[in-house]
């Protein structure tokens, strides 16, 4: 590990801190106003939520571990499956639910180790689930950036789309330093000015919107009523299988790139209750659940600048801008191609990310153990198969593939002794989200 530039506990100047703090707003901000984008949640929400949660994260971790926590894109479809079932607020309390499953896990882990946890998901299951989550949405994403606003194949749309893509993978390939790191941003960026010039982009309501306007908050109790039901339960809360073995990837790259181990200090039961938190935090307030983002551990990375002051200016810049009418009006005037682009890459880069674990790991296909949990899972997840008990409670799609996962990996013999081996490879680490 190089000398840091600016170690965890360590101040920057005032300057330092605004410049600092916004290249990690930066890093963060596509993907995370993408998700309540395809989910039809309010992006001001998003931006608000990521910097609350984000700050009870670093509360909750003693101030030792910087990280920046965005909205996840594994829950994607499960959110719009839930608002499907029971309206915008089965979606809120789903994903307070899976919140409250890291707070349960986060105990168990404080008495009992986490070891269990990485033996209970083993690349053989995280492996294709994580797939299924970047190919079960693939038909979204080719719908937003093909089709017009009437559903219907548009080439214009897709030129948009095409040209936001090429923007998008060059920056990812050709860039260096910061700008790597925020290819999705530049090709927003670029889809939007295309598509500004091309006639597709309406900016009234963006002279119109407030300077300052509050967030449309969705609350419990007011906004909806409260009832958990087993569909809800079922269709958000298996997804915390996927997101908890990404937290645990992304706690032991950032162990490697500040030169601490922070699953032992302050420990994975703090971080993960952070996750947990803000993940409540945001269904609270009508937000999509929460992550640790590898864009901002990459920013660390790549900086030398570990401070956790500049992780909590990037959070309170975050919530300042979610009560911006302006920057919400020019979010939300963004074309639906231009966010098409985008996910073309991004959902094909979570399906690879899936394949690359599998590969790092050193999976071995030849065993028919492992091939055919694994098939199992691919096809059950992407095929769309539904475990259906009775009209108000059916298991779908990626819960239902993540659940058979891990019962086939319990109880199919010649399971390996060494599953917690799952998270030792860096690279298997990449964010989800």
């Amino acid at each position: 590990m190089n000398k840091p530039i600016l170690d965890i506990q360590d101040r920057p100047t005032a300057g330092q801190w605004v410049t600092l703090s916004l290249q990690h707003l930066f890093a963060m901000f596509g993907a995370t106003i993408l998700v309540p984008y395809l989910v039809g949640l309010d992006p001001s929400i998003a931006l608000l939520t990521s910097g609350l949660g984000t700050l009870a994260f670093l509360l909750i971790t003693k101030w030792q571990v910087p990280a920046y926590l965005g909205s996840s894109f594994a829950y994607i479809a499960p959110i719009i499956a839930a608002k499907t079932a029971g309206g915008p607020g089965a979606a809120m309390i789903g994903s307070f639910l899976a919140g409250l499953v890291y707070g349960i896990v986060a105990l168990i882990i404080k008495k009992a180790g986490y070891r269990w946890v990485m033996k209970l998901l083993p690349p053989v299951v995280v492996g294709p689930v994580i797939i299924v989550i970047g190919l079960g949405l693939a038909g979204t994403a080719v719908g937003m950036a093909m089709n017009g606003p009437d559903g219907n194949y548009s080439l214009l749309h897709f030129s948009v789309a095409l040209v936001t893509l090429a923007a998008t993978i060059i920056c990812s390939v050709l860039a260096r330093g910061i700008l790597s790191l925020v290819p999705v941003l530049v090709g927003i960026v670029v889809g939007y000015v295309y598509a500004l010039a091309v006639g597709l982009v309406d900016l009234s309501k963006v002279a119109t919107a407030k300077w300052f306007e509050s967030p449309d908050f969705l609350l419990p109790f007011a906004d909806y009523p409260v009832r958990i039901t087993a569909e809800i339960v079922m269709l958000m809360v298996p997804v915390a299988i996927v997101t908890l073995s990404e937290h645990i990837g992304h706690q032991l790259v950032l162990s490697k790139v500040v030169g601490r181990d922070l699953i032992q200090k302050p420990g994975l039961h703090r971080s993960i209750l952070g996750d947990g938190t803000a993940t409540m935090i945001s269904a609270l307030l009508g937000g999509p659940p929460k992550t640790t983002y590898g864009e901002n551990i990459g920013v660390l990375a790549i900086t030398r600048v570990y401070s956790v002051y500049v992780l909590a200016g990037a959070a309170v810049i975050a919530i300042v801008f979610g009560f911006v009418g302006k920057v919400t009006a020019l979010i939300s005037s963004i074309p639906t191609p231009v966010m098409g682009g985008v996910s073309i890459l991004l959902f094909g880069i979570i399906a690879s990310s899936g394949l690359r674990m599998l590969v790092d790991s050193r999976v071995d296909f030849g065993e028919t153990r492992n091939l055919v949990i694994a098939s199992v899972i691919l096809v059950i997840g992407i095929g769309g198969a539904v475990l259906k008990i009775s009209e108000s409670f059916q298991i779908t799609g990626m819960a239902l593939s993540a659940i058979v996962g891990v019962l086939l990996n319990l109880v199919l013999p010649g399971r390996p002794q060494a599953a917690e081996n799952l998270f030792e490879e860096e690279k298997s680490s990449d964010h989800v989200a």
